[in-house]
């Protein structure tokens, strides 16, 4: 986690917002912007019209940053799926992608937002780069974070994944992965020492070919994780 994190009270005090707006793109999804000197952090804010669950999602990209996650889209079809059974979901569009302390500080201001609304179990999913983004997020808020889930994780970061304390962890990775090898996720799996991977045969680093397969397995995941079942 990044000095200015360690320094500050919280992640949002640590972004030092000068200003922000947001404005309802749809009636269950909000665009937010928070202008900072370390440049723009912008989040879509998939909120539910029925009473809010205790629980919620929040999602990040990867080294080039992007809001709509793996697969085709996946992130803002499960936002829509979510706030749709009363469980809102947080995309994050990173100040400075690729710079792994202020992406985490990023996505941790994102996880404190969700709480600030009512939520008490959050999990955080990243999508390569963003695979440890989660992971380090997570150890850093453990009391906040109920699980992580990776798709085609690198392994760089993710090297304090024991920290995770045997909270849920759900890792996807494509066997015909052109930039980061299946093996990156066994390695994440193993430094956790647990984990829930799959592997999915035929696809590579997007897991554009698995969209759905992914969505079958998470969400009764999330349902699981996040208490959902038993509302």
């Amino acid at each position: 986690m990044s000095d200015d994190l360690r320094r500050a009270n919280t992640p949002l005090e640590s972004l030092g917002v000068m200003a922000s707006q947001n404005v309802m793109l749809t009636p269950t999804l909000r665009h937010v912007e928070m202008y900072t000197m370390k440049g723009l952090l912008s989040a879509l804010w998939h909120e539910p019209e029925t009473e809010l669950f205790s629980a919620g999602v929040v999602a990040c990209g990867g080294a080039m940053g992007g809001l709509l996650g793996p697969g085709e889209g996946l992130y803002h079809e499960l936002g829509q799926t979510l706030s749709a059974r009363g469980v809102p979901t947080l995309r994050v569009s990173y100040r400075r992608p690729n710079d792994m302390d202020a992406c985490c500080v990023d996505v941790a201001a994102a996880v404190q937002l969700l709480v600030g609304s009512g939520v008490e179990r959050v999990v955080i999913m990243g999508h390569s780069f963003g695979g440890a983004v989660a992971v380090r997020v997570a150890v850093a808020l453990p009391d906040m974070v109920a699980g992580v889930v990776t798709f085609s994780t690198q392994s760089a970061g993710c090297e304090i994944a024991g920290g995770l304390g045997g909270r849920p962890l759900l890792l996807f990775h494509g066997d015909k992965d052109e930039i980061l090898p299946v093996e990156a996720s066994e390695v994440v799996k193993a430094i956790a020492g647990h984990g829930d991977l799959h592997v999915m045969n035929g696809d590579g680093h997007l897991l554009a070919r698995s969209h759905q397969a992914m969505l079958d397995i998470l969400l009764p995941w999330l349902d699981e994780v996040l208490g959902l079942s038993t509302h």
